[in-house]
């Protein structure tokens, strides 16, 4: 994993990503789904192209359940856009590096 990116739980959630100012993007997974193993790679690579832009973290639903059904994450891998505080968008499953970078790129 990337080192821009940041594993974050119920405690530390709020202030990473619902205080940020600007656009963050959150990685809901489980280390048993496929899909989700499968978006490692793309979303380290996210953090290559964006990491200096956005702030990019992953929250484990299978350790954060509180945080998952807050955010009604039912399907795994959930990739939540938030710009300031909000949810604004959501990709959900095996997303392409492109069209995940053109989704976030478009609340910058």
């Amino acid at each position: 994993m990337s080192d821009v990116i940041k594993d974050v739980t119920v405690e530390n959630f709020k202030d990473t990503v619902v205080n940020h100012e600007g656009v963050a993007v959150v990685d809901f997974w489980a280390p048993w789904c496929g899909y989700c193993v499968r978006m490692m790679p793309v979303y380290d690579e996210l953090a290559a192209n964006l990491g200096d832009k956005v702030v990019l973290a992953k929250v484990n639903t299978d350790e954060q359940v509180d945080l998952a059904k807050e955010y009604q994450i039912e399907v795994l891998p959930t990739f939540a856009i938030f710009k300031n505080g909000e949810i604004v968008d959501r990709k959900i499953g095996y997303v392409p590096l492109s069209e995940l970078q053109a989704a976030v790129e478009k609340h910058l």
